[in-house]
């Protein structure tokens, strides 16, 4: 038995010696480079963190990033709970269908999703053309490069990423449960939220993590359907270090939004699993 832990112990290490090159090397290399005061990377300090926090336009791109990205955490939570709910109460044959069309955006890559948008909420894009002919407006409406428009775009493209845990979570109920309520007089809204709720919340948690962290870093979506227009860290990072030639100063950007998001989605998963009831103390 000893032996043959020892030599699972083994089947771990290729995989932490991918994790150590490819993740925490790039990482570490990263938050050394943010560590010098100039561009030509000569003076070792910690200036460049004093320059973005003590700078509110800096402050104002990550607030509005990690917002775009709560933002896009609810949207997602609004529309994918109930659909992972339906998915609970369908059919096998019509639960393969609707996880198809769950799965098929995931197929496409996120640039043509993101082309699609773009296409959609255009001038002459699909909306307009439709409020036009239904004769609701008198001029195409500026819906793309707006904020509204990087905000929907991204939470259809981050959608799967909340639904999928949420599916997994539910299937995992045991419907006795359901059952045992309703018997002892539960109506279907009452199970629901004192049974079926409570129960989905790690699945809902793990939707708003993956959503979240994809969100705040969604650099295609960001840049394409914010047009440029709009500022947010993973475009600022890509100004700092490809236009700028600044990579001191781009890799403390990231290392910043790096460690917010780690942090947001730590406290949240902490104050979720806490109010879940996960966590005593």
């Amino acid at each position: 038995m000893t032996s043959s832990l020892k030599r699972d112990k083994w089947l771990v290490v290729p995989l932490l010696l991918f994790f150590a090159v490819f993740v925490a090397v790039p990482l570490l290399l990263m938050a050394w480079v943010s560590l010098f005061n100039d561009s030509a990377m000569t003076q070792f300090g910690g200036a460049q963190y004093v320059k973005f926090l003590g700078d509110s336009f800096n402050r104002g791109i990550l607030f509005e990033t990690l917002t775009l990205a709560g933002s896009a955490v609810l949207i997602s939570i609004v529309i994918g709970y109930p659909v992972a709910y339906l998915y609970t109460l369908l059919p096998r044959g019509w639960q393969t269908v609707l996880l198809f069309a769950i799965l098929l955006p995931l197929l496409t890559s996120s640039v043509v999703r993101t082309f699609s948008w773009v296409v959609i909420l255009g001038r002459e894009g699909l909306v307009n053309q439709l409020f036009l002919s239904l004769g609701w407006i008198s001029a195409p409406l500026k819906l793309l490069y707006t904020p509204g428009a990087v905000m929907i775009a991204v939470s259809q493209i981050e959608m799967p990423m909340m639904i999928l845990p949420l599916i997994a979570s539910l299937s995992a109920i045991d419907p006795r449960l359901k059952d045992a309520s309703t018997a002892l007089g539960a109506g279907h809204w009452r199970t629901f939220f004192r049974v079926v709720f409570p129960l989905s919340i790690p699945g809902l948690l793990a939707g708003s993590i993956l959503v979240f962290a994809a969100s705040a870093s969604a650099f295609v979506t960001q840049t394409l359907v914010g047009g440029g227009r709009m500022i947010f860290m993973p475009f600022y990072i890509y100004q700092q270090a490809i236009q700028s030639q600044n990579y001191p100063f781009a890799a403390t950007v990231a290392v910043v939004l790096l460690v917010s998001v780690l942090g947001i989605v730590a406290l949240v998963n902490f104050l979720g699993r806490r109010s879940a009831g996960f966590v005593h103390g």
